[in-house]
């Protein structure tokens, strides 16, 4: 069972502070991703769990066990790193294998487990290749392997696919989901791209600034943001977020401060013109008439949906369209937020309202 629990974890190098007071449990064969900005902490964490980096505070735990003075070696963690580090004159099978090797594993317990992690990964063929002949996406799985073979009780993944192209970035996506199936490991993996957090992820933990913004599932992230930050980061396109002030109790709208009035799903109790931040998703704007009148700005065509930037006075909503006639540059067209998908948010602190 390998169950990882922070407590209050925190980590200063000199009088820089990087993480503060993480505490958080990560399940025994859960997906967790450590997502956020640059600079947010999340490869220090990772670090820190792996024993990599010594706690400047708190407390790391697995399957019960206090490992805080345990070295990295003997916490039976595998990483795989966004540089592949192979060994340019070893071949793939040896790269796979060196670990085992250095810890005198017998020739046929190393040859089946190389094989056996040949066999997940579809790279038997290349057993016998260097690194030097093998592409970026090879290269990777051989990592991935390396990894593999040593059948440790958590794997930790520090943004390894940043260094792939967009394509088989996606294509790399699905193998490490469906490795995660069939091994039923503890991942943690960290990334700076929300889309890979969204689709890997059976938790997401926000980073920012070296504390959690908040954690939860995917979707729960992508509905039920708890702040502006938040709301932010996770989502693409963009959510849009405008400032607002209210209309009084019992109205249904709120206005801009170009007097472009937006929609809400129930009335706000709070006094007339109180600041706001009104939030809604590209995704959750639909396009035609009865609506908002704007003014097109920019049109990306990604084939059946078009993205698209309106203005609207002196705001600017993105927004996404499905399945229309082509947009251009200059054309009017009429919107309305779907008002049941709106998210409030407090102007002083961004924090979402109730």
């Amino acid at each position: 069972m390998t169950e990882i629990v922070l407590q209050n974890v925190a980590k200063s190098f000199g009088a820089l502070s990087v993480l503060q007071d993480i505490s958080l449990e990560i399940e025994d064969g859960e997906f967790l991703v450590l997502v956020g900005p640059s600079g947010c902490g999340k490869s220090t964490l990772l670090r820190t769990i792996a024993g990599l980096e010594d706690l400047t505070d708190g407390v790391i735990a697995m399957g019960g066990e206090v490992v805080n003075r345990v070295p990295a070696k003997k916490r039976d963690l595998a990483m795989v790193f966004q540089s592949y580090a192979l060994y340019p004159h070893m071949n793939v099978a040896k790269n796979m294998s060196f670990a085992l090797r250095l810890a005198r594993k017998s020739n046929e317990e190393i040859d089946k487990r190389v094989r056996e992690a040949a066999e997940i990964l579809d790279i038997e063929g290349l057993l016998e290749r260097l690194p030097r002949e093998l592409s970026g996406g090879q290269r990777q799985r051989v990592a991935m392997g390396r990894a593999i073979v040593r059948n440790p009780a958590a794997f930790l993944f520090d943004e390894p696919l940043s260094n792939l192209d967009a394509k088989l970035r996606v294509k790399m996506r699905a193998e490490i989901k469906d490795l995660h199936r069939r091994l039923g490991k503890t991942m943690i993996y960290v990334t700076h791209d929300q889309t890979e957090a969204m689709t890997l992820a059976d938790r997401i933990v926000v980073l920012n600034k070296g504390t959690i913004a908040q954690v939860g599932r995917p979707m729960d992230l992508f509905y039920d943001p708890v702040d502006t930050f938040v709301a932010g980061f996770i989502g693409s396109p963009e959510i849009n977020l405008l400032n607002a002030h209210t209309l009084g109790s019992g109205e249904t709208e709120v206005q801009l401060s170009d007097g472009v009035r937006l929609p809400l799903a129930h009335p706000l109790d709070m006094p007339v013109g109180t600041k706001i931040i009104y939030g809604v998703r590209p995704q959750h704007i639909e396009i035609g008439e009865p609506g908002i009148e704007g003014e097109i700005e920019l049109v990306e065509p990604t084939g059946e949906e078009q993205f698209l930037i309106v203005a609207v006075g002196n705001n600017k909503f993105s927004m996404v369209a499905y399945n229309k006639g082509l947009f251009h540059i200059g054309d009017k067209i009429c919107f309305q937020p779907a008002k049941d998908k709106v998210l409030l948010f407090d102007f002083e602190t961004g924090a979402q309202l109730a």
